[in-house]
């Protein structure tokens, strides 16, 4: 989902000027320097913002500065774990923000790119955990044509994508069940001995993908990241989608195959001997108005060195008008095949407020339970504010 420093380089400001040190008889000579260089700024913005109106006439080009802000209170414990207070980030959603961009080509071709940074508010830090790639949300270029959409960089997985619209508590790495379920897995917190879930991260490096028109509320879409290794082919990932909407019915089938090398880098194979693994998930939700439910399925095989092994999982969720916000339930359970008999069961009540268009508060409460350990559970209330 290279890694940059994890320490922040110093801003370099120079010390202020003293005024005071400044002597009275040079203070005519200043205004008169102020105001020549004054006019001259004003004039140069001037003449900057008119050349920009006229490119932007010509290309209608344009970029956008967006994202949002995410902090929480309370406290966690994962199952066998120990419980811990504080404040912490992402707990709705990881905070993050981007910089989008398109230029009109003409014919109903545009060129686009993205940039979007994962951070974390509660202390400053780029990334969702130390280490983690600075643009690691999005980083693409691509091109969009009445044909379709093609795409190339680092870029959000389509599993991943099916799995937030499909649960009521999106993509909550702290209350949703069933993100729990797709990417922490089966394995024991955090050192994933036996199983952890979906690899390769929920965006992939040096990957291109193609997302087809719309037709009659059906599109496909196709992914596939390379190893990027010189003489070996065998790390690599791809993927494909297939999405239809109508009306209040909203469907995805998704497929996702992940094969490694004998250095995964960005695949993060924490499990020893993992050879390849595919993913296959199914998502539908409706919307009666009263109340929208979801559901999921998902199927996952391992294959390492020394065998393979299989996962079964699926979720429930409703998300229930109520007041001016939203309650929030959703369960998901889990279990495996292939020797090493482990269940996960995982559920989650919250509430959704919203203080206006763009922030809103919420609260949640979820409960954890791992086989042949002691339960776990998270609660706490947090605001969100996007921009």
């Amino acid at each position: 989902m290279a890694t940059p420093p994890n320490g922040i380089a110093s801003s370099g400001r120079r010390p202020p000027v003293r005024l005071a040190s400044v002597r009275r008889q040079s203070g005519d000579h200043m205004k008169s320097s102020f105001s020549r260089a004054l006019q001259t700024t004003f004039a140069c913005a001037a003449v900057a913002a008119l050349a920009a109106g006229a490119s932007g006439a010509r290309a209608q080009s344009s970029v956008q500065l967006y994202g949002q802000v995410d902090e929480w209170i309370g406290a966690q414990k994962f199952p066998g774990g120990q419980r811990a207070w504080g404040v912490q980030g992402g707990g709705m959603s990881t905070s993050y923000w981007g910089l989008r961009g398109t230029e009109d080509l003409g014919g109903g071709y545009q060129a686009i790119f993205t940039l979007e940074d994962f951070f974390r508010a509660q202390n400053g830090h780029y990334g969702r955990f130390d280490g983690d790639t600075f643009f690691g949300r999005n980083a693409y270029v691509g091109l969009a044509t009445p044909y379709g959409t093609v795409r190339a960089g680092r870029l959000t997985t389509q599993l991943f994508i099916s799995t937030i619209l499909f649960n009521p508590f999106i993509d909550s790495y702290v209350f949703s069940p069933m993100v729990y379920h797709v990417f922490l897995g089966l394995g024991t917190f955090p050192t994933y001995t036996t199983d952890q879930g979906v690899v390769g991260d929920s965006g992939w490096n040096n990957a291109i993908d193609y997302t087809s028109p719309s037709f009659g509320g059906l599109n496909a879409a196709a992914m596939y990241a390379l190893g990027n290794t010189a003489g070996d082919n065998r790390s690599k990932k791809w993927s494909g989608q297939l999405n239809y909407s109508s009306g209040p019915f909203a469907a995805t089938a998704v497929y996702q195959y992940v094969n490694f090398n004998g250095g995964p880098g960005d695949l993060g194979a924490l499990v020893s001997g993992m050879k390849s693994q595919g993913v296959a998930q199914l998502g539908l939700s409706y919307d009666f108005k009263l109340a929208k439910i979801y559901a999921q399925y998902m199927y996952t095989k391992n294959e390492l060195n020394t065998g393979s092994w299989h996962v079964n999982t699926a979720q429930g969720g409703v998300s229930v008008p109520l007041g001016p916000g939203s309650a929030l339930a959703s369960y998901a359970y889990s279990r495996d095949s292939g020797g090493h008999d482990q269940t996960r069961r995982t559920w989650a009540l919250g509430y959704d407020y919203p203080l206006s268009k763009r922030t809103d508060v919420y609260a949640a409460y979820m409960n954890d339970r791992y086989s042949g350990m002691s339960g776990g559970d998270t609660f706490g209330a947090g605001i969100r504010a996007k921009f």
